[in-house]
């Protein structure tokens, strides 16, 4: 064997040693539980210790602060399935968990997710999936049940490993002990543990357990032996073990393509061959069932029932789970059940059981749906989660980053350079090599902005525009929605400093995100009809490729009715004049790349308005030193531009420049935080994080650019003649948008001609 296998072989051993423990005597168990008391949750409880095991962080969502549960960004896998916003849904999801699991509430619900394709059902059932397995691997997590063994009555049979067998339906261990003890034993349990949340363990051990159990018990008694509990749960005859929570072993799915008699789907099929060959004493023994039916296996923790409507016949019989917490093998075999049954749908199921809704209490499915605790998966309306999500479906790469996210604290809270990331993520190029035979490829360029494009214009479709507050656009909402608020001129604005609805209809319609994907996919297999002398122009696919064949393919795709059609098609204007506007905005910042005013000028003009104000001295170079009244009237004047020397009386400033200092400046940052450091420190806070700062000593316009290049020629962009003003910005551009904002040379030629296009000097 090799270094590099026996590296792997090491690598496995050391996680299957990490997962399992050796099996241990039901005392011993009892013992560990009143250490670690946690490790007897029942079903619904497990489940939440799970979800709450990694903790919340803090998103933006529908322009709103919520917590979100990191469990549902898949940690254990990389965000392999990690959900995509959808954060109040999950939220609702748990709450529900929780009721159920407290016994207090909801006890006879079955969880309802529902909602149209492409929206995150299927990663939420893998999501859970997931995470449960990984969960029971760690020590916090362990899950247990039992073993039995009953070849031991016989001297022949004593020791022998392959004589044991394990609870198919994971029971479990503490359902070993008679109710009354057991209920004593949780009681003990929950005094230890204080526990908001107490550990109900209810029912009787699995048919499969108790012919085990019966059979030992017989032999005993007949052989006049006292302390029969004691006889038959000695460590061997009975173990207790854990197992990896997975599909099959604690987790049943029933898929869509899955078929079979009723109860074959719910508990399994009598396997008439081993009925033979068990001693039956007259009946069927419970030890020749296959217990591969989706309750069996999802017995202990979690039941899913996938694309619901293939198996609509079956959700009036799952109405005993949650009920009594019980089904039946056959006449006089009833088998308990710990399980939370997860229901997931399309649209197409509350359709089916809605049908006959007009009977009212004629309505045959009315106890059903009482029973259906409902929760509406939509579709993002989070520009950068869309845009996220879209590179995963083009990509294939699953990993989620969470940072990807602003993270706010108080109201006006938000990291600068959050938001920088986020925009950054969502205006990102993305590179891809597309197969053209087997052993040769091509290299294809989504420009910066076209992801952005697809998910902008895709979000856009979702929202409502029929409640938007006055002066309001789609695109304006959007962007409130994806960072929790948006800014006008000076002002920024909070998702509550308008007049929105909180109860609308967004998100359940719209572009899906494989409507988007489909479409890239088709352009990065065909070719445009453009081309340059020196550039791969070529192999770029630009913003205005993707919205154009967006648009264009919605009438003849079947997924959309004529009219939405026509209405997606009308709203795909608004976005390309936002696109044209950021890459115009990119055009500006390449041309004007060396004229910013630096860092050090920005923080020295914040430090001296800060000292006027308080009117006290600074440190400076020589010393402490007075406010400058000179810097600070080049300032507000050279770089900022809101006043001329009229507006001060040689350096003393007028009413107007003191409140524009005070209003704009002072107040947009903590004053008290400011007078409790020692001196101004710019690694404690970004002074572009003041508004009017941040928009104006950084931004320029086009008559800024037009005043800086009087001999700039728009019309002359495509081909410049050679030593002209025109052709040395041109380069120059074209080399910081490569240099500084992601761009290939081929991109920043095509999205230059672009806006170039639209420009038009005064």
């Amino acid at each position: 064997m090799t270094e590099a296998a026996d590296r792997y072989v090491e690598l496995a051993d050391e996680e299957l040693d990490e997962a399992y423990e050796p099996p241990m005597a039901i005392e011993e168990y009892v013992d560990q539980l009143f250490e670690r008391p946690q490790l007897a949750a029942h079903s619904t409880k497990y489940l939440l210790q799970a979800i709450e095991h990694h903790g919340t962080r803090t998103v933006v969502e529908e322009g709103e602060r919520r917590e979100r549960y990191r469990f549902f960004d898949d940690p254990y896998n990389d965000g392999e399935h990690a959900i995509l916003g959808n954060t109040r849904v999950l939220n609702d999801f748990v709450d529900t968990v929780r009721s159920i699991a407290s016994g207090r509430g909801k006890d006879d619900k079955m969880v309802w997710v529902h909602g149209p394709t492409a929206t995150g059902k299927s990663e939420f059932k893998r999501c859970l999936v997931n995470g449960l397995r990984e969960y029971s691997k760690t020590p916090e997590g362990r899950r247990y049940t039992v073993e039995w063994n009953v070849s031991s009555m016989h001297e022949w049979g004593s020791g022998e490993e392959d004589n044991w067998y394990t609870s198919p339906v994971q029971v479990h261990p503490l359902t070993v002990f008679p109710e009354r003890v057991r209920k004593t034993l949780l009681e003990d349990l929950e005094e230890a543990e204080d526990d908001v949340l107490p550990s109900r363990v209810e029912g009787d051990i699995d048919p499969f357990s108790r012919e085990a159990y019966g059979y030992l018990e017989e032999r005993y008694r007949r052989k006049g032996r006292s302390k029969i509990f004691s006889a038959v749960t000695q460590d061997d005859h009975l173990r207790v073990k854990n197992y990896v929570v997975d599909h099959g072993h604690g987790i049943g799915v029933l898929h869509s393509e899955d078929s079979g008699a009723p109860k074959q789907r719910l508990v399994g099929t009598w396997m008439e061959a081993m009925l033979q060959k068990l001693d039956s004493r007259g009946r069927k023994n419970p030890q020749a069932f296959s217990y591969d039916g989706v309750l069996s296996q999802g017995n202990g923790l979690l039941t899913v029932v996938e694309d619901a409507v293939q198996h609509a016949d079956l959700l009036q019989r799952l109405l005993n789970v949650s009920d009594e917490g019980s089904v039946k093998l056959d006449k006089g075999i009833r088998m308990d059940v710990d399980t939370l049954v997860v229901v997931i749908s399309n649209p197409d199921l509350e359709a089916q059981i809605q049908k006959q809704a007009e009977l009212d209490e004629g309505d045959p499915l009315k106890a059903l749906k009482r029973r259906l605790e409902k929760h509406e998966f939509r579709y993002l309306t989070n520009l950068g989660l869309e845009a996220d999500l879209l590179r995963r479906e083009i990509t294939g790469e699953t990993g989620f980053h969470a940072e990807h996210l602003p993270i706010l604290g108080s109201r006006g809270d938000t990291s600068t350079a959050a938001e920088e990331n986020t925009s950054r993520e969502i205006r990102e190029p993305l590179h891809v090599e597309v197969g053209v035979s087997l052993d040769s490829s091509r290299h294809r360029e989504l420009a910066p902005h076209t992801l952005e494009a697809a998910a902008t214009y895709a979000v856009v479709t979702r929202l409502d525009d029929t409640h938007l507050s006055p002066g309001m656009t789609l695109i304006e909402k959007a962007r409130l929605y994806d960072q929790g608020y948006v800014r006008r001129g000076d002002e920024r604005l909070e998702k509550e400093d308008f007049d929105l609805p909180d109860d609308t209809a967004e998100g359940r319609n719209g572009i899906p995100v494989t409507y988007s994907r489909d479409v890239i996919a088709d352009l990065l297999n065909t070719e445009p009809n453009r081309s340059h002398t020196e550039l791969p122009v070529e192999e770029v696919i630009t913003p205005e490729d993707v919205l154009d064949a967006m648009a264009d393919g919605l009438i003849d795709d079947p997924l959309f009715s004529e009219s939405e059609a026509k209405e997606y098609e009308e709203e795909v204007e608004i976005v390309r004049e936002h696109v044209l506007e950021q890459q115009g905005r990119d055009v500006i910042d390449a041309l004007t790349h060396d004229r910013y005013v630096d860092d050090e000028t920005v923080e020295e003009y914040v430090e001296h308005v800060y000292a006027w104000y308080e009117d006290e001295p600074l440190e400076g170079e020589h010393g402490r030193e007075e406010a400058d009244p000179l810097k600070m009237k080049v300032f507000e004047v050279d770089h900022l531009g809101r006043f001329t020397d009229s507006d001060y009386t040689d350096l003393e400033p007028s009413s107007e420049v003191e409140r524009f200092r005070e209003d704009k400046v002072v107040k947009a940052l903590n004053v008290q935080a400011w007078r409790s450091r020692d001196g101004f420190h710019t690694d404690e806070f970004d002074p572009r994080e003041i508004p009017v700062l941040e928009d104006v000593v950084s931004t320029y316009d086009w008559s800024d650019v037009q005043r800086l290049y009087e001999d700039l020629t728009p019309s002359q962009w495509v081909d410049p003649p050679e030593s002209t003003e025109t052709h040395r910005l041109k380069q120059k551009t074209i080399d910081n948008m490569v240099e500084h904002l992601d761009y290939t040379a081929a991109s920043a030629e095509l999205a230059s001609r672009r806006v170039m296009e639209e420009v038009e000097w005064d």
